[in-house]
């Protein structure tokens, strides 16, 4: 900051495009030497350069150029402009007045080629309207009588004596980054780089003699640049071939990059043979053969009646060994009867079927039949809602069977399962008679129910009567000993 003696005029300036986008760059002001103010015991001296902002403005505080007791005096500053996208920047004279403490270069910047290279200050003002005069004017005004180029030249006095170098003061804060003052360490108006200064090979050196190597219109060295061959001078011939010679697998006596044997050629089976007819068997993560490979235990053995004869995929035994006639009835409202189902093959499950031989009541007194399946563990993976519309209401010899479609198909994997039926009914006996073998608990071991190695039994009912629904699971511990074994089939 400048000593308070020393009057200031604060310069701006706004740059636009055309289009009203900020320009930037820079506005430089210099003195034409340095300026001493002995009152203050202050010399001045460098250019200000002024950066302009986001907004394409500058403000600059510089000291007047009428400053009392300034060395040198009568002078003027010369601003230069350099600015983005215009190549040459204007270069004139300010002259900055005490009395005008702000200027802005909008107000006095030439434009007009036809004006002097001068900015004007302000002289005595007339009336209201009248433009002030010019410094130049004023000086005509006091005698003056030369052409305004003269009046600028006059304004330049000869260089002063160099005063003695007074003390060092603190460091300023770092200014805006200068114009470029030398190039590659030449300095001058215009400067032309050879290729010595970039640290480049000369173009002349491509293709000389101690130079570099030029590339043909192929990409590749030209023959003329390259070193004469050596050691006994160039091939004739390549496995009595001449000209342009072209090796394959068949010239070297070798087998082709994609030579192949079939299964065939070794004496091998192809990978398509695994679990394919006529092939061989796949054998499982377990490294056993997977069930689907293996013959149909109907094909087993001729003349006997498997669950596929009637369109299922397993059942709890052959229909031919119930004997009950018409069938037991599942007359305990709320308990939950569960049917052994041994699966031999994995299947995909749309249906559980029941055999139904007859009624004592319509079906509109059967006010609940619900079914689903259980794996060996007792947790559920399949029910279904109400299915009372899928148990017939009509009874002809023999029975007929009642399919009960499930929600959605269910996958399972071979092994053992549980059929659970619950059907309720208003009155006594008012639920179907469904097919039954004539095992007991009374006449038949508790062992002969539970199979070898699966621990499955082949029925069970819960010690509950009043279950409305199939639970999610279930365990043993829920149960009794079945006193009726059903008949359920599963496809």
């Amino acid at each position: 900051m400048l000593p308070d003696s020393i009057p200031t005029v604060t310069v701006t300036g706004r740059f636009l495009s055309p289009t009203g986008q900020p320009l930037s760059g820079t506005v430089t002001v210099r003195a034409p030497a340095q300026l001493t103010f002995p009152a203050a015991d202050v010399i001045l001296g460098g250019p200000v350069v002024a950066q302009l902002d986001a907004q394409g403005q500058f403000t600059a505080t510089l000291p007047a150029t009428d400053a009392p007791g300034m060395d040198p005096a009568g002078w003027s500053y010369t601003v230069t402009e350099a600015l983005s996208g215009i190549p040459a920047g204007r270069t004139y004279q300010l002259l900055l007045p005490a009395k005008q403490p702000h200027v802005d270069l909008a107000d006095v910047a030439p434009t007009d080629p036809s004006k002097p290279n001068y900015v004007g200050v302000e002289g005595p003002r007339g009336e209201k309207g009248d433009r002030g005069q010019s410094a130049y004017e004023v000086a005509l005004a006091n005698g003056y009588s030369g052409t305004p180029a003269d009046w600028l030249a006059s304004l330049v006095g000869p260089r002063g004596a160099i005063g003695p170098q007074g003390e060092r003061g603190p460091a300023g804060p770092t200014g805006p980054p200068g114009v470029v003052q030398a190039v590659n360490g030449h300095s001058a108006a215009s400067v032309t780089l050879t290729a010595t200064d970039v640290g480049a090979l000369p173009a002349t050196a491509a293709g000389a003699a101690g130079g570099v190597a030029t590339l043909g219109t192929d990409g590749k060295v030209p023959a003329a640049q390259l070193p004469a061959s050596s050691g006994g001078g160039a091939v004739e011939s390549v496995n009595s071939m001449t000209g342009r010679v072209q090796l394959d697998a068949a010239a070297v006596g070798a087998a082709p990059a994609a030579h192949t044997h079939t299964a065939a050629q070794v004496g091998a089976l192809p990978t398509t043979a695994r679990g394919a007819a006529g092939g061989v068997a796949a054998l499982d993560a377990a490294g056993k053969v997977p069930a689907a490979q293996l013959p149909t235990v109907s094909a087993a053995l001729p003349g006997t009646w498997m669950p596929e004869d009637y369109g299922h995929r397993a059942w709890a035994y052959d229909l031919a060994a119930s004997s009950r006639t018409p069938g037991d009835p599942p007359s305990e409202a709320g308990r939950l009867y569960l049917v052994g189902v041994p699966l031999r093959t994995s299947a995909t499950i749309s249906r559980i079927s029941v055999h139904v031989m007859g009624y004592d009541k319509p079906n509109s007194a059967v006010t609940g039949a619900y079914f689903g399946i259980y794996d060996k563990d007792l947790k559920r993976v399949a029910a279904t809602a109400n299915a009372v519309a899928s148990l017939p209401e009509t009874h002809n010899i023999g029975g007929q069977p009642a399919p009960v479609a499930l929600p959605a198909s269910v996958s399972l994997a071979a092994g053992s399962y549980y059929v659970a039926l619950l059907i309720k009914g208003t009155g006594t006996n008012a639920v179907p008679f469904l097919a039954a073998t004539n095992w007991t608990a009374s006449s038949t071991t508790a062992g002969a129910r539970v199979a070898d190695t699966t621990g499955v039994y082949r029925w069970l009912q819960t010690s509950s009567t009043t279950l409305t629904g199939l639970p999610a699971s279930l365990s043993l511990g829920d149960m009794t000993e079945a006193s009726t074994g059903y008949w359920a089939a599963i496809g």
